[in-house]
């Protein structure tokens, strides 16, 4: 229904197929509790696939690659790439991707508390934190130790001297962040941009 009158149905499905990379999967059925079908990550990728169908220009994710292996999540991260590439804006929540997974990300905004503390190349994320003195360990997913970075988790926990330790890592985070920003508001004239300084990307 969304489609115009114009669009030549099957072909839009056809390509779509294989933009996702599901053709052997195409005459299958998707499955349910009741009989086996389509993988789950091929039940992902065609979840995309039917939002995609109408050929959108920006395109939001949450969590595409939760409860899949990590190879099938890097597939379904390659496809969305490859939209990406294709002309679209991707934006994707994730958790926790693995090494390969997270180099396919031109940027990367990590979020803890409901605060940023970083909004830039995900290439650059590892030098910004060694500079405010976080360095990713050797052989560390760096994406493993943002998260931990960022975890609340640990308010869980009866330990209250590592809750203190863990949310005045995560204000000085927060705090690094702002101050950066802050320091690149200077040469834009905010009254102009009728923006607040907080919320200068980095990369300008």
């Amino acid at each position: 229904m969304k489609l115009p009158p114009a669009v030549d149905y099957t072909k839009r499905v056809d390509d779509m197929i294989d933009a996702l990379k599901l053709n052997k999967a195409s005459n299958t059925k998707i499955g349910g509790p009741l009989f086996k079908g389509i993988s789950g990550g091929e039940r992902k990728r065609t979840s995309i696939g039917v939002e995609l169908i109408t050929d959108p220009s920006l395109v939001f994710l949450d969590e595409p690659t939760t409860g899949l292996d990590s190879f099938t999540a890097t597939t379904v991260v390659e496809v969305l790439r490859s939209l990406a590439e294709s002309g679209r804006t991707v934006i994707s929540t994730i958790h926790q991707p693995n090494s390969e997974t997270f180099r396919m990300f031109d940027h990367l905004m990590l979020m803890t508390c409901g605060k940023i503390i970083y909004m830039n190349k995900a290439e650059s994320a590892s030098k910004y934190f060694s500079t405010i003195g976080y360095p990713v360990p050797e052989q560390t997913n760096p994406a493993d130790f943002f998260m931990n970075l960022m975890s609340v988790e640990a308010y869980k926990e009866p330990d209250v001297d590592d809750n203190q330790e863990l949310k005045k890592s995560q204000s000085t985070l927060m705090n690094d962040y702002r101050n950066k920003i802050r320091d690149l508001s200077g040469k834009y004239d905010c009254s102009e941009l009728k923006c607040d300084p907080e919320d200068i990307h980095p990369d300008c």
